[in-house]
């Protein structure tokens, strides 16, 4: 099988391209090439057209994980490229798509739960509205992008929640203060986090690749979701360490900014209604079993 990958090299894309170059003939779109260790690299700067997008043309199979880290404090000018990272990438991946003559190929393509804005205890599965906010409003764009795609491609959208493991991502950054008996909830910790361990994230793109029957839209949580300071209290239990120190609502404003608002305090309790209604299997379902497993 013939596998594109945009955003490879990254914290989702690395791993799943060494899990599917095996078997397959996988090419991983990056702007630099040199870091690809799985799969062979292609050079890549969409919108621009050039040797990629005949690879793209001839996948079987479009994965597109592409898009500037949303982990950072939002400048005007970071906001403008997460807007336009994801856009050109997205549809620059399309219209690669649309060059080649009719076949049968899947395109995955990624979102976020950030879709459904800060919902308090309403619990969201994927036919909820769309939320307020920079990022519920980015989100919407990106799926309206790969939405263009739904006539040539069965397509795919993951909405992914917070990607659990040690080795990158929001636990990475987590787990210093945590190991020093210094993390705890954040302000009153009732906000619900719709998590999701690495490993399954991986297993959810393979079985969409797999399974002819999957399209449209899935939430990449796992099926119990936690508030925030059940979460701490897991994360220092899995570490052996106190986790009570509370970290205020004003601090995080005052260091992240409307960052803060969009991906740290908003309370998303998202689960996974159409993964498990078509027999996905989570491996790590629960939240203290699987921080003892990945830790």
């Amino acid at each position: 099988m013939r596998i594109a990958i945009a955003g490879g090299t990254g914290f989702i894309g690395e791993p799943l391209a060494q899990r599917l170059a095996g078997d397959n003939d996988v090419a991983i779109l990056t702007r630099n090439p040199s870091r690809v260790r799985a799969g062979r690299g292609i050079a890549w700067d969409p919108p621009e057209q050039d040797v990629w997008a005949d690879v793209v043309a001839a996948a079987d199979v479009v994965i597109n994980l592409a898009g500037e880290n949303i982990g950072q404090r939002w400048t005007k000018e970071r906001k403008e490229r997460m807007v336009s990272s994801r856009l050109d990438a997205t549809s620059a991946l399309v219209e690669a798509m649309k060059s080649a003559p009719p076949r049968r190929r899947t395109f995955i393509s990624a979102s976020a739960v950030g879709y459904y804005g800060s919902r308090g205890d309403e619990t969201l599965d994927e036919s909820s509205s769309q939320g307020d906010g920079f990022l519920a409003d980015l989100v919407v764009k990106w799926e309206v992008a790969a939405r263009q795609a739904e006539s040539i491609a069965r397509l795919v959208i993951i909405r992914f929640g917070v990607v659990l493991d040690p080795h990158g991502g929001a636990l990475a950054k987590m787990l210093p203060p945590f190991r020093f008996g210094l993390g705890g909830p954040i302000g009153n910790g009732r906000q619900w986090m719709s998590w999701i361990v690495r490993d399954d994230v991986l297993r959810m793109i393979e079985w969409a690749i797999s399974h002819e029957d999957v399209r449209g839209i899935y939430n990449a949580t796992a099926p119990e979701p936690v508030r925030n300071r059940d979460f701490t209290r897991a994360l220092g239990h899995a570490l052996h360490r106190p986790a009570i120190i509370p970290v205020p609502r004003f601090g995080l404003k005052l260091i992240f900014g409307e960052m803060a608002e969009g991906t740290v305090l908003p309370s998303q309790r998202a689960t996974p209604a159409r993964a498990l209604s078509e027999n996905f299997t989570f491996e790590h379902p629960r939240l203290d079993e699987a921080l003892s497993r990945i830790l």
